[in-house]
């Protein structure tokens, strides 16, 4: 495939993407440091697949998800969204690509207006979208709640009135409203019951299979990730550790980080088990971030090399990339 038809396949591509927040101490709050939240992140998303981005909380995935969507300034890098680069856009240049870019919350109850019934808020959407005619809306928004498996007669009921599960596609159909292309799934389903994910999961695959939409998965569950997504990144503090395809991440994996997650798994499936790669007994310290690498602290294979040398994002096979030295000579 050369590069002009490879670019039509990515949705999305986002390069050297960097945010620090500013550390303030002191009666005057003079800046006395900085919290590399997003510290080079990059990655490709083809069309109607899906890229999971997972890791510990706080290691900068939300971060990458408010960045991609312009709810927080880039310090810098490039978001090149349909072969638009709209990395320095403003909330004004913004406003015509809002709808194609959706995004999906943890807390369903929390991302629903409770003063308004279920029909009002998807309906806000509709009315984004330049539906005028009430007829059209009321037509559309029944489609809109049978697609996610709800009743069209819940619309003139409250959020308080639904279960944990049943809030979560009503969040999936009000993304739906502005027909977007690109849904940003943020941990949609870590809230729910255990008995529920596996349902709301499987309505993003159908969703997806119809409608050829393309997903950012940010979960810290590699059993979802495993099943639902194509790719997937692992970050740790601010940092893509690890990105392949989702075959190659669980059977090939190369950073130590990523292989302790995997470790980590209980073993319920075919796959290899893999022996966790071990942690270091001494507590974490944050000031072993500052130079070399940043999982050194934890990693029981660092060499005085790690501490020294910055730690390049390099290939390491077809479409698999690590952030270790030690990888390249596997």
């Amino acid at each position: 495939m050369n590069s002009k038809n490879r670019n039509n396949h990515i949705i999305l591509c986002v390069k050297d993407l960097k945010k620090y927040f500013p550390i303030r101490r002191g009666f005057l709050q003079k800046i006395s440091g900085w919290v590399k939240a997003v510290d080079g992140v990059s990655f490709e998303i083809e069309r109607g697949k899906t890229m999971g981005l997972v890791g510990e909380s706080g290691c900068g995935k939300t971060t990458v998800a408010r960045l991609i969507l312009k709810l927080l300034a880039l310090d810098q890098g490039k978001i090149i969204y349909q072969g638009l680069d709209i990395s320095g856009f403003s909330e004004k240049e913004m406003r015509p690509h809002r709808k194609e870019m959706q995004i999906v919350f943890q807390d369903p109850f929390g991302s629903l207006n409770p003063r308004m019934t279920v029909g009002q808020s998807v309906e806000e959407g509709l009315r984004i979208l330049g539906i005028k005619s009430h007829t059209m809306r009321k037509v559309r928004l029944e489609k809109l709640m049978e697609m996610v498996g709800m009743s069209p007669d819940s619309t003139d009921r409250y959020p308080h009135e639904f279960s944990g599960g049943q809030r979560q596609r009503i969040g999936i159909a009000r993304a739906l409203s502005v027909e977007p292309s690109f849904i940003i799934c943020d941990e949609p389903i870590s809230a729910l019951d255990v008995s529920i994910q596996a349902q709301i999961i499987n309505l993003l695959k159908d969703l997806q299979d119809q409608l050829g939409l393309s997903y950012l998965f940010i979960s810290h569950d590699l059993n979802v990730v495993g099943y639902l997504c194509n790719t997937i990144a692992v970050m740790y503090m601010g940092q893509v550790m690890e990105y392949a395809s989702a075959e190659e991440i669980f059977d090939n994996p190369h950073h130590p980080y990523t292989r302790s997650l995997l470790a980590a798994i209980p073993d319920s499936g075919p796959r290899k088990k893999l022996e966790p790669t071990l942690i270091k007994e001494d507590a974490f310290d944050s000031s072993a971030a500052l130079q070399g690498c940043k999982y050194r602290s934890l990693c029981s294979i660092e060499a005085p090399r790690c501490r020294k040398e910055q730690v390049l994002f390099e290939k390491i096979g077809e479409g698999h990339f690590a952030r270790c030295w030690k990888a390249m000579k596997k």
